[in-house]
């Protein structure tokens, strides 16, 4: 082997090397720690490359790629209302809500959007909010343990079981739903739902005050989240953050408001934002805050839901939740269409583009807001102290499905 091809090995070999920054050219006083992929303090299967001085972070290096979820390469292989049960897979926790953003761009693209009844809305609506309750729960409960809250979790655990058993009394499965189609849903509501539903959000908004007590408000919860991991504004807006994050930094943006999409525009309520109240404006603390202000505010967009599902809207027996779904989900022409809505964690948008007289399309790229989210982890991150990262880390919310699609 001659010196040129020597070189050119060794480069290859370099270049294909899974982390940034090599041992060999670390300072004396600096420390490679690798977090995750099997972590206790990760969520889910997300591995960080971090660079340290002692216990200070001086760089974060995110690594993706464990889950292979494959969603956009199954959406290309399969016809259009094939693809629901792989949405369910990428935000496993928020699986209704990401049914609803897959199926209303396909139905806009069709142009059958005002032909969806509105029993049929109100109840796409309704379970929406019911599991975005669920993720945020996830998410707060969680972080509690990040931060050494134990009981919160157990609370919240103990709630979020009620919401699954509703949810699968609907549909029959409790994580994976596939409920939500194209034109319409799976199954009507059972009977006694609306009634169930009503005592569950009757029974829980003294809860959520309770935890907002025992958890937003305890002294060592705002030590360890207050002034940690500032996102300013303008970074958000610069990384493509959405949802709560970019809420919690200041900005009222919310595609349920801004997009006015579905039944969103009837109902009343308002987008909780990040105001600085206890730390800095777009910290830890602020994150956590907008997620559980906004439970108590889908708690009135489920009341709101129920009141109509039950006066206006009404069970009928001639009522058939499949009635308005294509057989044939067909485009004559090539047609390029970007569709978004606003799932827990941000703005879930989905890119199609068909093929001519085809129910299989040419392309399917999800616009995923746990990846967009997670870029900019290693901005905010950067001298922080290496417990810090862990709370930083576990405000984002991130579903590791979603990052690797």
């Amino acid at each position: 082997m001659n010196k040129i091809q020597y070189q050119f090995k060794k480069d290859n070999h370099q270049r294909s090397e899974p982390t940034k920054y090599q041992s060999n050219q670390l300072k004396t006083e600096e420390m490679l720690i690798n977090l995750g992929p099997q972590h206790p303090s990760m969520h889910g299967v997300l591995r960080l490359e971090v660079l340290t001085d002692g216990e200070l972070v001086i760089d974060v290096v995110p690594h993706i790629g464990y889950l292979h979820r494959c969603f956009e390469k199954h959406a290309e292989a399969m016809a259009y209302n094939q693809t629901i049960p792989y949405v369910d897979r990428m935000d496993y926790v928020a699986a209704m809500n990401s049914e609803h953003a897959y199926a209303l761009g396909i139905e806009k693209m069709l142009g059958i959007t005002t032909q969806i009844p509105k029993r049929v809305e109100y109840i796409r609506v309704l379970v929406a909010e019911l599991n975005r309750i669920a993720s945020h729960f996830v998410a707060v409960g969680t972080y509690g343990l990040d931060v050494g809250a134990f009981t919160p979790f157990l609370w919240l655990m103990r709630d979020r079981e009620h919401i699954l058993r509703l949810l699968e009394w609907t549909c029959g499965a409790r994580m994976l739903y596939n409920y939500i189609w194209i034109g319409g849903l799976y199954y009507d509501l059972p009977v006694g739902f609306e009634e169930k539903c009503q005592e569950f959000i009757s029974y829980l908004k003294p809860k959520l005050k309770d935890f907002e007590h025992v958890l937003l408000d305890n002294k060592i919860f705002i030590e360890r989240t207050a002034h940690i991991g500032v996102l300013a504004l303008e970074k958000a807006i610069n990384y493509g953050v959405t949802g709560p994050m970019l809420r919690a930094s200041g900005l009222k943006y919310d595609l349920r408001k801004v997009d006015a999409y579905s039944i969103y525009p009837e109902l009343d309520f308002d987008i909780p934002i990040g105001s600085g109240k206890i730390g800095t404006l777009g910290d830890c603390w602020d994150r956590n805050y907008v997620r559980t202000m906004e439970c108590i505010e889908s708690i009135k967009i489920i009341e709101q839901c129920l009141e109509r599902l039950t006066k206006d809207h009404k069970r009928t027996k001639s009522f058939d939740p499949q009635a308005t779904i294509p057989k044939k989900v067909r485009f004559k022409e090539q047609i390029d269409f970007y569709a978004r809505a606003e799932n827990p964690k941000g703005e879930l948008g989905f890119f199609f583009r068909t093929i001519p007289n085809s129910d299989i399309p040419f392309r399917v790229k999800a616009r995923a807001c746990s990846f967009c989210n997670l870029s900019v982890l290693p901005e905010i991150s950067k001298g922080v102290m290496l417990a810090d990262l862990i709370a930083i880390v576990g405000s984002l919310d991130l579903v590791m499905g979603e990052v690797d699609r």
